[in-house]
């Protein structure tokens, strides 16, 4: 059994509570502040939460049992929850990164068998052990971030066995690391190059051969598509999101991250929890994305170092649109785990709030990948799942860019950083 942890005196407890649901609009700027704040985590869980004032007077007694944190001077914040990335792959593709400095485009670089064709040759040719020794230390740097839930996709096999083998790497890290690993099967993240040409072969090979497997051994959550002009269109996207309905796999979509294509309004139609990227989504998905309750998962970083516009953030919440934010951690678009970082993009190109951004890596984020009832707030009978910042506010976490403020970080009640 744990022992007690009793954090006190916090210059601000960011609480984020309220509603296990999306935040929209005003709620997306109501994080819950308590000043001189104090967290009881017991077993694991958040027993209270209050004032110091009011906690001494509820635990007071028994403070002897517990581990003592002064927080005095600092923020304290639920773990951030990062809810789109392909953690789990082999290889590295530095190379592509001069390649774009030299003019090459992303489409250009993947037709060219670079990009997402270039990890899944270094993944295939991985082993199982291998995935896992590669992605622990990924993990290992989103801990020392904040990060302490993370959304993981497969399609980097393009294949049965490969994406298989990428997702039995996700159980098995989700077992061993202390972050939540929570799995997405995307064998629609291209069309392998061994069907060029025959694209609905592969199509009818997920929907036949793969997606059955996966919902039988429990190995995803959520079924993803890139929905995109040459990779898959909305028709085959539709097609293959909707036969993982069928088998309880809840539909995502990479959307309009290239051009404006339909994607945001696929979202929509099939009743998607969430549509990612969205940089060229027309004004017309957003309003739809809104109508239907579609989460946004937009991803800063990303369009950074692709040199595009970010997606249209301000414009998404102020239609009403429930936005997330994710680091997109993969190889070739986005190398990094550093949410604080996206957050700060957030404010900076897509014109979010630091308060707008905090909820966007935390609660939203949560209700992207359906771990609302456990993480993205503090709130008794969630996990304790926690963050101290060397700083005194959030607007802080904002102001100060490109710099890790990270103390300590609690995974259910375990300090694991700091």
């Amino acid at each position: 059994m744990l022992k007690p942890i009793w954090i006190k005196h916090a210059a601000q407890l960011a609480t984020i509570a309220g509603k296990n649901e999306p935040r929209k609009r005003k709620e997306m700027s109501e994080l819950g502040i308590i000043e001189d704040g104090s967290v009881w985590i017991e077993n694991g869980v958040v027993a209270a939460i209050g004032t110091t004032v009011e906690l001494e007077h509820q635990y007071g007694d028994r403070a002897s049992e517990a581990e003592i944190i002064d927080a005095t001077g600092r923020l304290v914040t639920p773990g951030l929850v990062d809810p789109h990335t392909h953690v789990a792959y082999g290889g590295s593709r530095e190379r592509e990164f001069e390649m774009r400095l030299e003019g090459a485009t992303y489409m250009e670089i993947m037709n060219a068998g670079g990009g997402i064709h270039a990890t899944t040759r270094m993944t295939r040719e991985a082993t199982e052990e291998e995935l896992v020794e590669q992605t622990l230390r990924r993990l290992d740097s989103f801990l020392k971030h904040g990060v302490t839930t993370v959304e993981g996709k497969s399609g980097y096999g393009l294949d049965l066995e490969t994406e298989l083998k990428q997702l039995r790497a996700m159980k098995r890290l989700n077992e061993i690391h202390p972050i939540d690993l929570v799995p997405t099967f995307m064998g629609a993240h291209a069309v392998p190059q061994e069907y060029k040409g025959n694209e609905d072969e592969y199509i009818d090979s997920i929907i036949n051969d793969m997606l059955p497997v996966v919902a039988e051994e429990k190995l995803a959550v959520f079924n993803d598509v890139f929905c995109e002009v040459g990779v898959f269109t909305p028709e085959q996207s539709e097609r293959i999101l909707e036969a993982g309905k069928k088998l309880g796999l809840i539909p995502k979509i990479h959307a309009d991250e290239i051009e404006s294509y339909g994607g945001a309004e696929l979202a929509a139609k099939v009743g998607a929890i969430s549509a990612e990227h969205l940089l060229k989504a027309s004004d017309e998905g957003i309003k739809q994305m809104a109508e239907a309750g579609v989460i946004a998962c937009l991803l800063p970083a990303t369009a950074l170092y692709l040199r595009e516009d970010a997606a249209k953030g301000r414009k998404m919440v102020d239609e009403g649109v429930a936005v997330a934010i994710s680091t997109d951690c993969n190889p070739g678009s986005s190398p990094t785990t550093s949410m604080p970082l996206v957050m700060n993009l957030a404010c900076i190109s897509m014109r979010l709030t630091p308060a707008e951004a905090l909820v966007a890596a935390t609660m939203n984020a949560a209700c992207a990948i359906r771990m609302e009832d456990k993480v993205g707030s503090l709130e008794v009978g969630k996990q304790g799942d926690i963050v101290m910042w060397n700083i005194s506010n959030y607007q802080e976490l904002q102001y100060l860019f490109g710099v890790n403020h990270v103390d300590k970080v609690w995974k259910k009640g375990e300090q694991v950083v700091g």
